[in-house]
């Protein structure tokens, strides 16, 4: 009968060791793989949960965020919140506002730096009534105008200054603090109002004219664009931003390429697939109706597509253009020095024209959206 060689502990050991050697396994191979802690980041949207933050609702929805790494909070804005004050007080690592704003918040001694400007033209128009004959921003002179606080004049205050009319004078003008619906217009309690293409605009035409019973058109408006020829004092709106001092830390410049690129992904995907993304905005915020989000993420795919520098990237002189005209009508008393890098923004947009990804959207073609009264 043949004998069964018995092996000790200390035997056991060894063949295990020996046959490990072998299979070319160590012992991290053994182990189970650590696992990766997402990083934790902030953003401060400028306004509530609508279709202008689409992308970045679309880049969690979708997981573009948790594939780089990060684990996004969107904290939603409103008439109170001042974006800048946010991260600033490091509430938020990233916020969202108006580049002339991030001007005049530097000049102010608040260091924070524009990474990403996702808008590569402005929204921001003023309208009046067609019967009423201010048909010009010239004939605003003595009117009752309204536009939004904290931050949303600068366009306006560019174009009143433009045509010789000093916004802090009332006998030149009376600027109204305009709340965030039309009804003063709707009820003609002022002369003119501020309205973005891609909101109050469409507030207006999703209301019935009560003399024809139908819904308002617009022909019945004068629609001044600010970025227009005519008025010329259109500014780049939404951008990303963060402090200075938080781009010191090189894990901290790590974390900012993975949210723009991430980020960028979601404004992709909502030029791609535009329903599906009013869908999302729709599921983290339901306030505004259907229509009228459609309406919107329509006009802001709009505002960034196409863009020939990539989606997060306009040119230097798109950003001398809006400092010029916010330092020669008042806006700010210096030229900005050092406001804007787009190092971060460039090195997202490289890998994903490695990986074959559209960034400029030169195809793009904006859909034909049917107004709903009260945008349902």
């Amino acid at each position: 009968m043949r004998k069964r060689a018995v092996l000790g502990v200390g035997a056991l050991v060894i063949v295990g060791t020996a046959l490990a050697a072998v299979l070319g396994l160590g012992r991290t191979a053994q182990a189970a793989p650590a696992k990766q802690h997402a990083t934790n980041v902030t953003l401060q949207l400028k306004w509530v949960t609508q279709a202008q933050f689409a992308g970045y609702y679309a880049a969690k929805e979708k997981g573009y965020y948790k594939q780089a790494g990060l684990n996004v909070r969107i904290k939603v804005g409103g008439p109170d919140i001042t974006p800048e004050q946010v991260v600033l007080s490091g509430q938020a690592d990233f916020g969202l506002d108006w580049l002339p704003n991030l001007f005049a918040t530097r000049e102010k001694g608040g260091k924070i730096v524009s990474i990403a400007q996702v808008f590569a033209r402005s929204g921001m128009t003023e309208l009046t009534w067609k019967d009423s004959g201010i048909d010009t921003v010239a004939k605003m002179r003595g009117k009752k105008v309204g536009v939004w606080c904290c931050g949303n004049e600068p366009e306006l205050f560019a174009a009143l200054q433009k045509n010789g009319i000093n916004h802090a004078k009332t006998s030149d003008v009376r600027i109204v603090n305009q709340p965030f619906d039309m009804n003063l217009f709707l009820q003609r309690k002022v002369d003119a109002a501020a309205a973005m293409t891609y909101n109050e605009l469409a507030q207006v035409l999703e209301t019935k004219n009560p003399k024809t019973g139908k819904l308002y058109q617009l022909s019945d408006l004068n629609v001044f664009k600010m970025d227009s020829p005519k008025v010329g004092t259109g500014m780049l709106e939404d951008n990303v931003f963060v402090t200075e001092d938080w781009l010191k830390k090189a894990s901290n410049r790590t974390t900012a390429v993975k949210f723009l690129k991430a980020s960028f992904q979601g404004w992709i995907y909502c030029r791609q697939h535009f329903q599906e993304c009013v869908d999302i905005v729709l599921k983290n915020g339901p306030t505004l109706g259907t229509g009228h989000q459609t309406w919107q993420m329509n006009e802001i795919n709009r505002l960034a597509w196409p863009n020939p520098n990539g989606i997060g990237h306009v040119s230097k002189d798109s950003i001398a253009r809006t400092a010029n005209i916010a330092k020669t009508y008042g806006v700010i008393k210096k030229l900005p020095q050092n406001a804007t890098t787009y190092q971060y923004a460039d090195k997202a947009l490289d890998q994903l024209k490695k990986a074959g990804v559209d960034v400029y959207g030169n195809g793009f073609k904006p859909a034909t959206i049917k107004v709903t009264e009260g945008g349902k």
